[in-house]
């Protein structure tokens, strides 16, 4: 994509100019490699679980049981809350960081942030690869996780941010097309180390995630700070000049003001937690938790974590379930890049209900097989039913990765106004991790429990999810990300009820009213233009 002649306007309300730059492009992509750290983090945990060494040294109870399925049923033999713990406390960790993060987020800016992500993800790999016991282990996730809960903080909001309007999901999607990038790097990474005899390969599974790391720290040393971030600091000539090198333009002016009173606004605010549970802060919060827990209960998570396992499960023995999972990875990046295209042209809502169709379909039909031919004690699943199970798992992959996956990152950081879109972000990134962490420190069990019955189990969420897309989910496509409240909110049959006229635009700090669109103070940027 060229940084060339063609402008980038909103469609209708304030019209801010603004070209696709060179330095947008480049810094977007350095910026997403924090997806492509969270992505490797989530494939490679499934790939080396499914690993004779790596099980022999961390987890021999696993061991024995996958050597002797007699022992257990084929859904039952991963069924281990110490390795499901392996793959969970990176998300807990996460979690917990997420609260840290939306401080330096606020205080010390979006890239500083993701630098802190950086150095956190380079001690982290270091800790996993020289790992002597299952406790060095555990440390080294805990502190990737430290690096994601900062990295998923940080950058959705510098994309969101620093990209122009008409092309703000395409370029917000960078971050989720780097997830599944990372997944089909950490998927060809653990075929490749199985085949290495030694038992050292789970290692180099493991420390090959220095490299996503390390291109996040460089880039977060190259990139420069969002001009939201730096006006929001106090650094208005800085973050003039930003705006004027990212816009390519020098007039700039309208959207300057914008972002000057919005910050105005948002100085108003002590307290941004307390704020978002303003009456008017509703809609896009209980938007943004309800994207996060129906994210991870598509039941996605549970197939790329333990993808390698899952297959393996279902008889296709080790070397044939992670090309499997290699296949699925492959899938999910490729339908990431058709929602980067369609997202600003078809807009949020169809995606996501295209999607459930297409996800609701996919679990019936795997569920249906797994239940007629995958028995506990059963052979090799037929040939025919197992590319028919590897095809239905692409249908699903493929349909979460262009909805379900990407807009649960993009919706929440485009519809919060900047005075808590730092503390937004963090209920979004917080909420997300924890569901993460109850699936996958659950999946295994449930599998073993539910059995094929899982499949039915997500599909059931997926009926849920886009029955609340139809009556509850707006259209944010091409509206400006400082002109939701009017354009969006106030528009929606439901949500506009939360829109006070009261509260027109307001911001409440310490408890008094702040007029935004009242412009207290005697300033109006109109005025100024």
């Amino acid at each position: 994509m060229p940084g060339g002649g063609f402008s980038t306007v909103a469609p209708a309300g304030v019209e801010f100019e603004a070209k696709i730059t060179p330095i947008v492009i480049i810094s977007c992509i350095m910026a997403a490699t924090g997806g492509l750290m969270f992505g490797y983090d989530v494939g490679v945990s499934g790939g080396v679980t499914s690993m004779p060494d790596f099980l022999k040294k961390f987890f021999p109870v696993v061991y024995r049981r996958t050597n002797d399925p007699g022992t257990n049923g084929n859904y039952c033999k991963y069924d281990n809350q110490g390795l499901q713990l392996f793959t969970s406390s990176l998300y807990l960790a996460g979690l917990t960081a997420t609260f840290f993060a939306s401080y330096t987020t606020r205080r010390l800016g979006r890239r500083l942030t993701m630098l802190i992500a950086g150095f956190f993800f380079i001690i982290g790999v270091i800790f996993n690869t020289a790992a002597q016991d299952l406790a060095m282990l555990i440390v080294g996730r805990i502190l990737l996780g430290c690096g994601v809960g900062f990295a998923n903080q940080a950058v959705p909001l510098f994309l969101s941010e620093i990209a122009p309007t008409r092309i703000r999901g395409g370029l917000n999607i960078l971050f989720q097309l780097n997830v599944t990038i990372g997944i089909l790097f950490a998927n060809l990474v653990n075929y490749g180390t199985n085949k290495i005899k030694g038992g050292w390969g789970w290692r180099l599974s493991l420390g090959l995630a220095g490299i996503p790391a390390g291109l996040l720290t460089v880039g977060a040393l190259l990139v420069v700070d969002s001009p939201n971030s730096l006006i929001e600091r106090g650094h208005l000539e800085q973050g003039k000049a930003v705006l004027r090198k990212i816009r390519g333009t020098d007039n700039i002016e309208p959207e300057f003001l914008e972002l000057v009173e919005a910050s105005r606004v948002a100085k108003q605010v002590k307290h941004p937690f307390r704020n978002l549970l303003q009456r008017r802060n509703r809609p896009q919060l209980v938007i943004t938790i309800a994207l996060q827990i129906f994210q991870q209960c598509t039941g996605i998570n549970a197939i790329m974590f333990y993808a390698p396992v899952l297959f393996d499960t279902l008889g296709f023995g080790n070397d044939a379930a992670l090309y499997s999972a290699v296949i699925t990875g492959a899938v999910n990046v490729l339908s990431t890049i058709v929602s980067i295209y369609s997202v600003d042209k078809v807009g949020r809502r169809v995606l996501l209900l295209e999607a459930g169709v297409q996800m609701f379909f996919s679990q019936v039909v795997i569920a249906i097989i797994l239940g007629l031919k995958v028995k506990d004690h059963s052979d090799d699943l037929h040939k025919g039913f197992a590319i028919l199970v590897v095809v239905m798992v692409c249908t699903f992959v493929s349909a979460f990765a262009w909805s379900w996956g990407p807009l649960g990152w993009l919706i929440p950081s485009e519809t919060f106004p900047l005075e808590t879109r730092s503390a937004g972000q963090s209920v979004t990134v917080c909420v997300n991790l924890l569901f993460t962490f109850v699936i996958a420190q659950a999946f295994l069990s449930m599998l073993c429990h539910f059995k094929y019955g899982i499949f039915l189990f997500f599909s059931g969420w997926v009926v849920i999810m886009s029955v609340f897309t139809v009556f509850l989910i707006p259209e944010t496509k091409n509206v400006p990300i400082e002109e939701m409240t009017e354009r969006v909110w106030k528009q929606h049959w439901f949500w506009k009820r939360f829109m006070d006229d009261d509260y027109d635009g307001a911001a409440v700090a310490n408890g008094d009213v702040v007029k935004k669109n009242g412009h207290s103070n005697g300033y109006d940027p109109t005025s100024q233009l």
